[in-house]
């Protein structure tokens, strides 16, 4: 899978995630940290990335609409055993569906799923 890691979230988690088979790539790391939300929408499309975030902004279809897919996680208790548990989860549903076109709020036990097709 190939994703963009937010400026919130560690960028050690890129280097778990490449360990598990990923393709990530952290806004940190691009130079990209402090552009504004729209920037680093547009970076994760242009460069066909799933963007993964702890951001609730990027959970709007209207202002964010999901090409590659965004997948925000929404941590109870903010620690990086709960961030990975939540990855965890969201890669594991990707073998049963993909989240390009999708964005996916993601919860202990439970994702919601708001799909571009679904609005008519």
């Amino acid at each position: 899978m190939r994703l963009k890691l937010d400026e919130n979230l560690d960028v050690g988690l890129a280097v778990w995630l490449e360990s598990l088979g990923h393709d990530a790539k952290t806004v940190r790391d691009e130079q990209m940290s402090g552009a504004s939300d729209d920037q680093v929408f547009a970076a994760a499309g242009a460069e066909e990335r799933c963007l993964v975030t702890l951001d609730l902004d990027f959970s709007d279809p209207i202002r964010f609409p999901p090409a590659a897919g965004t997948i925000v996680l929404r941590v109870p208790v903010p620690s990086l055993t709960m961030i990975r548990s939540l990855l965890r989860q969201a890669i594991g549903h990707t073998a049963d569906e993909s989240p390009e076109g999708q964005i996916w709020i993601v919860e202990p036990g439970r994702i919601r799923m708001w799909r571009s097709w679904d609005i008519k």
